[in-house]
């Protein structure tokens, strides 16, 4: 062939030729391809409307069919060879690549990653002759590049059956799946104890700081148990009808322990004081729920959601774990040697032995609480049966002031705080006891704690509205619409006036480790959820659980409650994965937040008390009697002691900061992390997630006209 002839031309690209993709907005290379790494400050934001579809290139068979949580999102399954086989001929595989073409349409078979690959030193890889020699040394042997690195890059067409698939793989069962009742009962039962710590733990401070004694323990925590379930199987049919468990939120933890320490309640002694005091918490929260449940079925959490997003629910939530370090471990160092040995059980369960699975299930993990638990409160008993805390001519029932040894006096704290045999609760609970309304008295209303839980029943909300989100992301298949997070709001304000009613001493909302256990547990089922509901109502109308519960020594609940605020705490930040962690609007909004979280409340607290003072109240109890010294002070006491109150709580500095801030700084959608709530549009065309929300026993066909509160 002469020279002359024309040298032969790179071969066309497909025919008939794509049309050309639309611009892609993102400026960066990140951003276009959709790429994501761990530690990228630029490209951390997760998608809060839906979950990324990028799959590993390298997943083993193994790994898909059993992803772990731990390490991100779940991998998609691996392409079928025959989507592969029709992106890449065995032509296409010989042949030398053409200049760059724009892509194909995408179709069904063409599904399957895309795989580019970038050379770092500018030249392409290895490449086939025409003739199918090879390399470019002329022999069949390819041409090995110094220093290369290959990028695979993973471009899945948005399809909402594979985005459904992406979201479901990694559960065991689905929202609407009902396994069989064996199934059930296990892993509602396996549920519930991984939530043992939140259901109990509440009523278990608050009682004893209303002075009051074993029994009434053990009836509150009775009650608390029959609430939780009527709740339970309120929300999962008429509410969010998401797998989440309602019960006493520690949001409710701090008003209720500053209206405990008023100082009109001061001079009560005894039975007297749990009752009266008990009676003014239910009338406040009566009052919060009223409003709460206004401000779900009126339509009006619907125009609140603008203002909710990741930024402002992670700091919110934190500063409610936060708060409570004043009680945490000065309650454990009452006992060491108990206190000390229950927290590093149950962060060994947690953290070190989190991986070991026995029949398929991470049982330290997921019985963390219980099993630490357990396992002191065997070797305290040990303890105690062994005369470790028996002084001879004490005795651990008989009150401090009437102690009048100076020999006994110095071991009294010892031993009712190290001892499990002081409380008498299991011996004289009843074993039928049935929780009923008013069982305190007829509430109480005043209008200035009022106003106090009308402000929590807001931040309460916020929690809720994170939940619903992140639970949603696991279990359904698209996030809820407005209204339907506006019926489910409205519903925990009706069933924290059940709470209210029945005097459980907080209000009734959703827990916030819903997400955790789902998340670790991989049930999503609703009908697990109502199950466990079930048998919690069961379990409420025996006095003997109840006593049982009221008998776990005070020093373990402090060092359980050490490990959950501390979890609550991190559960709250871990909002921040919908949002642009990395950016230094977001990283500044947080961080003003939580520090004035904690000071500003410091100031109230500590305002008016000199290094002298001698408190009627522990330690731990110092920062909820702000009412009577507070810097906030005018003619009004009333005013006085809501304003003192609220600013000296966390979680409410929380929230203004946070909600003011996130609202007037600027920043786009995807920096800040807004939450994507599905539309009417997409009810209308998504048949599943209609399935998902609907009220049961076609009870939404009454309510179509209220479009606020529906589908």
């Amino acid at each position: 062939m002469s020279s002359s002839d024309p040298k032969p031309g790179p071969k066309p690209g497909p025919w008939p030729p794509a049309p050309e993709s639309s611009a892609m907005p993102p400026s960066t290379w990140a951003k276009r391809t959709g790429f994501r790494p761990k530690f990228s400050g630029e490209t951390t934001a997760s998608h809060s409307g839906q979950l990324s579809l990028l799959a590993s290139a390298r997943a083993t068979p193994s790994e898909t069919l059993n992803p772990d949580l731990e390490a991100g999102q779940p991998p998609l399954r691996p392409p079928p060879l025959s989507a592969v086989a029709n992106v890449q001929t065995e032509k296409d595989k010989n042949a030398k690549p053409p200049p760059p073409q724009p892509l194909p349409p995408l179709t069904a078979a063409a599904a399957a990653p895309v795989k580019r690959r970038r050379d770092s030193d500018g030249v392409s890889g290895r490449s086939n002759g025409p003739d199918g020699g090879g390399g470019a040394n002329g022999s069949g042997d390819p041409v090995r590049r110094q220093n290369r690195i290959e990028e695979t890059v993973e471009v899945l067409p948005q399809s909402r059956d594979d985005d459904l698939v992406a979201r479901n793989l990694h559960m065991k069962y689905g929202l609407r799946d009902t396994p069989g009742l064996v199934p059930i009962g296990f892993y509602g039962l396996q549920h519930y104890l991984s939530m043992l710590g939140s259901l109990i733990l509440v009523p278990l401070v608050i009682v004893p700081a209303m002075g009051g004694s074993h029994e009434d323990i053990a009836n509150v925590v009775s009650t608390v148990l029959f609430v939780c379930g009527i709740t339970t199987l309120l929300h999962t049919s008429f509410g969010s009808r998401l797998p989440l468990i309602q019960g006493p939120s520690f949001v409710f933890l701090a008003p209720a322990l500053a209206i405990m320490n008023s100082p009109e309640f001061q001079g009560l002694n005894g039975n007297n004081n749990f009752k009266h005091i008990m009676r003014e918490l239910q009338g406040a929260i009566i009052i919060g729920s009223a409003f709460q449940a206004v401000l779900g079925y009126s339509g009006l959490m619907s125009l609140i959601l603008r203002l909710i997003n990741p930024v402002v629910v992670a700091p919110t939530i934190a500063a409610v774990g936060l708060s409570f370090y004043s009680y945490g471990f000065p309650l454990v160092g009452k006992c060491l040697e108990i206190g000390v040995v229950q927290i590093l059980l149950v962060v060994i369960f947690a953290l070190y032995l989190r991986k070991i699975s026995v029949l398929s299930h991470r049982i330290f993990l997921i019985y963390a609480v219980p099993l630490s638990l357990a396992i002191t409160w065997a070797a305290a008993f040990l303890l105690s049966e062994a005369g470790a805390y028996t002084y001879k001519g004490c005795d651990p029932n008989v009150p401090v002031s009437n102690v009048v040894s100076s020999h006994c006096r110095k071991y009294m704290t010892r031993m009712k705080y190290c001892r499990v045999d002081t409380s008498h609760a299991m011996r004289y609970a009843p074993w039928f006891r049935f929780p009923y309304p008013l069982q305190w008295g007829v509430p109480i209303f005043s209008w200035k704690m009022s106003i106090v839980m009308c402000v929590v029943s807001i931040i309460a909300s916020v929690d809720s509205v994170g939940s619903y989100h992140a639970a949603s992301l696991l279990v359904a298949s698209s996030p809820p619409t407005p209204g339907v997070v506006s019926r489910a709001i409205g519903l925990e304000g009706f069933t924290s006036l059940l709470a209210g009613l029945w005097g459980t001493g907080t209000g009734s909302t959703t827990l916030t480790e819903n997400v955790h256990t789902i998340a670790v547990t991989k049930m999503g089922s609703r009908r697990v959820v109502e199950l466990g509901a079930c048998v919690l109502v069961i379990l409420s109308l025996v006095g003997k659980v109840g006593g049982f519960i009221a008998s776990i020594p005070q020093v373990m609940v402090a060092s359980l409650l050490c490990f959950m605020w501390a979890m609550f705490t991190a559960l709250g930040l871990s909002n921040l994965r919908y949002s642009e962690a990395g950016s230094s609007r977001n990283i500044i909004i947080v961080g003003l937040s939580l520090f004035f979280s904690l000071s500003v409340p410091a100031y109230f607290q500590q305002y008016g008390i000199s290094p002298n003072s001698n408190l009627s109240v522990p330690s731990y109890y110092q920062p909820y009697i702000v009412a009577s010294h507070g810097p906030f002070k005018s003619q009004y006491k009333g005013v006085n002691y809501a304003m003192n109150t609220l600013l000296s709580m966390n979680m409410v500095i929380a929230f203004i900061m946070a909600v003011v801030l996130d609202n007037t700084v600027p920043g786009s959608k995807q920096e800040r992390g807004v939450y994507v709530w599905s539309d009417s549009e997409t009810v209308t065309r998504e048949p599943a997630l209609a399935k998902d929300y609907e009220l049961p026993f076609r009870v939404g066909r009454f309510f179509r006209w209220v479009k606020w509160v529906g589908i």
